[in-house]
């Protein structure tokens, strides 16, 4: 039994010990090295991953090759291609590991399973998906209304102790600032 999936899904919602079981044959633990892909730009998105070790990102790179990145992940936080994975199409978004990962992976399909065998995972769900539109929404608001200082200071906030583990490079296209600008905000 995975100690670390079941007291995830604990914090939302109660299981008995037989419900967890069942919910566990759903989900695949999976290792990702540093650098590497879970999804790629343009590719079917089959699966949503719910992080127990690492850092990851999902960004995108535009016409001129610049990255944009829209989330970091890590330990406890879920990430994919969401609009892929529930539209099911091909991805428009990169979800790559900044570190060595462990990841629980559930397909689409398997997904649906679970939520009709268990419809309190369908509440799970719904009240993960709520908690991730409203940090989207926050982030799109400080990105419209904050300076870049504002916004380091809510990184910080947001990904305690993550500034040593994520490349400054990475932290500067987030926040949406050159790489010196980020240097004069961190010194």
């Amino acid at each position: 039994m995975s100690h670390f999936l079941h007291a995830h899904i604990r914090e939302i919602i109660d299981l008995t010990d037989d419900e967890f079981e069942i919910l566990q044959g759903f989900f695949t633990k999976k290792r990702f090295r540093k650098r590497q892909f879970l999804i790629q730009e343009h590719q079917p998105v089959h699966e949503i991953f719910l992080i127990e070790k690492g850092i990851l990102k999902s960004s995108i790179i535009d016409d001129t090759g610049k990255e944009h990145i829209l989330q970091f992940a890590a330990p406890n936080w879920w990430i994919s291609d969401f609009a892929g994975f529930f539209k099911q199409e091909t991805s428009s978004l990169a979800v790559e590991c900044i570190e060595d990962s462990e990841v629980y992976a559930v397909s689409y399909e398997d997904l649906n399973i679970l939520c009709s065998k268990m419809p309190t995972m369908e509440r799970f769900f719904r009240i993960k998906s709520n908690f991730g539109y409203v940090a989207l929404q926050q982030r799109i608001l400080s990105l419209m209304s904050k300076s870049a200082k504002e916004r380091y200071e809510d990184f910080i906030q947001q990904y305690p102790g993550f500034i040593d583990h994520i490349p400054k490079q990475l932290i500067a296209s987030y926040l949406g600032v050159s790489r010196e600008t980020l240097s004069r905000l961190y010194s």
